[in-house]
């Protein structure tokens, strides 16, 4: 949520936001009427610490990590579990740096690799943990050469982890990027993008290689372009931008016939992106209302559940909304679904082994509008 991130990061960095929130100003608030279909809520167990801007990875087991985040003046190094068979949530280790606005990586071996991010103490973070599952341990290994906040990290098929982008605590933004060998412990540099960039998108294809598009740069200026990094080369060719891609803070997921979704965060299920042609589409489902702070994920189905978020812009008035909808990327059919109990802003989805989601934390309102965080919990069923 824009409105409060100078506030959480507080000495990081105005964390590129005086550009963010132009672009939050410009965006619609505006969303067509939808057509309705089935899926419900069900509150589950709450979490031990309310939080927000915290990471939540699915660990082989089933079960649910969430870590770190902020919650009201005070950036977080707990971890907890949601075991979906019980729906409760128990505490786990902590990390052994608060931090929010990092990354989680579910590695090859069930270990969770958490890079970076930062707190107001520090900056931002170089350094490096793994949660080991069956202890429910945290331990440091190796930090990034360049501290960052804003960037990506995608689990690649021989096991190593690539870091890009995003912006360094002098508030520069970043091109270079890096390589997490879980084997050794240890990062190495790879070749660099073509484009600074921050808040992009990046997916993993088929055929290996990594696509990474769209996001900003501390000018608050859209980044129309996209890139592909080549694991065997260790180098990043542009590729097909002529429509321009989704900027600043989207989502990007891989569909079935190969092709990938790229969604602004802003609003829009805007681009596809074909790999065997390089070129990219648009999307005719007409669909412009964006909310900040929305979470997205793509289910099983093919379907993308986007729910929650606030809309207005700061210092007007701000409202978090509870509404979710379903895109279909295969006839780009825009439908409403079921309501979360609980109106939510950045917060966490997970997609759950048995086709549920669980919609964890996040900061919500009382009845005179004020915000505070919640550790409310719930899940979707589709």
């Amino acid at each position: 949520m824009i409105r409060l991130n100078v506030q959480r990061f507080g000495t990081i960095r105005t964390l590129a936001l005086s550009g963010l929130l132009a672009i939050g100003a410009a965006a619609s608030t505006t969303t067509p009427p939808l057509a309705q279909n089935s899926g419900s809520w069900a509150n589950t167990g709450k979490m031990n610490v309310a939080r927000e801007n915290h990471t939540a990875t699915l660990l082989q087991n089933g079960q649910d990590l969430v870590a770190g985040g902020f919650n009201n003046t005070l950036t977080i190094a707990s971890a907890e579990l949601h075991d979906p068979k019980v729906g409760k949530w128990t505490l786990s280790g902590s990390m052994n740096t608060t931090r929010q606005g990092h990354t989680a990586t579910l590695l090859q071996s069930g270990e969770v690799l958490v890079v970076g991010g930062g707190n107001p103490t520090t900056n931002m973070l170089a350094s490096a943990e793994l949660y080991n599952p069956s202890t429910g341990n945290w331990t440091f290994t190796s930090s990034i050469s360049a501290a960052r906040a804003g960037y990506t990290a995608t689990l690649l098929p021989n096991g190593q982890v690539l870091v890009a982008g995003g912006f360094d605590s002098n508030s520069v933004d970043l091109s270079s990027a890096e390589l997490y060998n879980p084997a050794t412990g240890t990062w190495t540099a790879t070749g660099s993008m073509n484009v600074t960039r921050e808040s992009h998108t990046a997916t993993l294809l088929a055929n290996g290689r990594v696509l990474v598009a769209g996001g900003g740069n501390m000018t608050g200026t859209a980044v129309a372009s996209a890139e592909l990094y080549d694991p065997t080369t260790g180098t990043w060719t542009m590729t097909g931008s002529a429509n321009g891609v989704p900027a600043f803070g989207g989502f990007a997921g891989l569909l079935s016939p190969g092709e990938v979704l790229v969604t602004n965060g802003h609003g829009g299920y805007a681009q596809l992106y074909n790999p065997s042609t390089s070129t990219w589409t648009n999307d005719n489902s007409g669909h412009t209302g964006g909310n900040q702070g929305q979470a997205v994920t793509l289910l099983g189905t093919g379907m993308l559940l986007t729910c929650g978020g606030t809309q207005g812009v700061y210092p007007r008035k701000i409202t978090a909304i509870s509404s979710c909808d379903l895109f279909d990327p295969s006839t780009s059919n825009l439908v409403s679904t079921g309501s979360m109990h609980t109106a939510r802003d950045t917060f966490t989805l997970t997609v759950l082994p048995n086709g549920q989601v669980l919609a964890a934390g996040g900061e919500t309102q009382d009845n005179k509008g004020n915000f505070f965080y919640t550790n409310s919990a719930e899940l979707y069923t589709p």
